[in-house]
């Protein structure tokens, strides 16, 4: 028994050589990256800036904390809060064509490449660099913080939309169709009860995202809490910055909280 268990073992292919080149290339890759990486130092007055961080988190202003006014902290993070839903919402539901556009199993192979591909040219840009365009548009403000979000939503929910329509349980169409029912009644009982949970899913998923996003896009003038907090980070008001940072993390850890949530139910019915 021994002596055949040898034998298996000698007989397996030998993958160590190419587990070695595959470890060689990463290293390579690595060392590569690296050198682009430069490190000048720390700045004189950065562990200065890093205890003013610290000290406006356990100090903060409370007067503006629990400013009930459109000038208070608490107001700035819902308005922050209502750009990444509105950017949300809207985003998924412009998503919805495009998604059936790009799903080969619902139409030709040429119609959902070239979809594909502008998608791909959607998702190309990051949110930030939308906000500098649409403030050219639009002027500054929650309203083109709203459409920077539903623009750069597009390419992600989009290619989640794809991958669930591609997912799709074609024998229930059939089984349909073999019924006799309309297109609009496979639509609605064959194709939306299999959709509808994950592209909520994905749209919640989204949403998390967003929130976080409307804060950077707050810094280019796009509306919400993001330009109140680069402001006193540069007049070095460490108590307003930590009142703000103070809310954005609280309102960060309710919505992931809560999104989870939904998204379990979601998935477990």
């Amino acid at each position: 028994m021994t002596e055949r268990i040898r034998e298996r073992l000698l007989a397996e292919p030998k993958v160590w050589v190419k587990r070695s080149i595959n470890i060689g290339i990463v290293l390579l890759i690595i060392a590569w990256a690296s050198t682009s990486v430069e490190f000048k130092g720390i700045q004189q007055n950065g562990f200065g800036i890093v205890e003013g961080i610290i000290k406006g988190l356990f100090t903060p202003d409370t007067e503006f904390l629990f400013n009930f006014t459109k000038t208070g902290v608490l107001y700035l993070i819902f308005e922050t809060a209502c750009i990444a839903f509105l950017g949300t919402i809207i985003g998924a539901i412009i998503s919805v064509p495009f998604a059936f556009i790009c799903a080969s199993n619902i139409v030709p192979k040429w119609v959902s490449t070239i979809g594909t591909f502008i998608v791909a040219a959607i998702r190309t840009f990051p949110a930030f660099v939308y906000g500098l365009m649409f403030i050219r548009v639009s002027g500054p403000g929650p309203f083109t913080g709203v459409l920077t979000l539903s623009v750069a939503s597009i390419g992600m929910i989009t290619k989640l939309y794809i991958e669930s329509i591609e997912d799709l349980d074609t024998r229930i169409l059939e089984s349909l169709d073999a019924a006799g029912c309309s297109t609009f009644q496979k639509i609605r009982y064959g194709i939306l009860p299999q959709l509808f949970t994950n592209f909520v899913s994905t749209a919640i998923y989204r949403y998390e995202i967003n929130v976080k996003d409307a804060t950077i896009l707050g810094m280019v003038g796009a509306g919400g809490i993001g330009a109140p907090l680069i402001f006193a980070m540069q007049s070095y008001d460490w108590s307003k910055a930590g009142a703000i940072l103070i809310v954005l993390v609280v309102f960060v850890l309710i919505v992931e909280y809560y999104s989870s949530k939904l998204r379990t139910k979601l998935a477990r019915g």
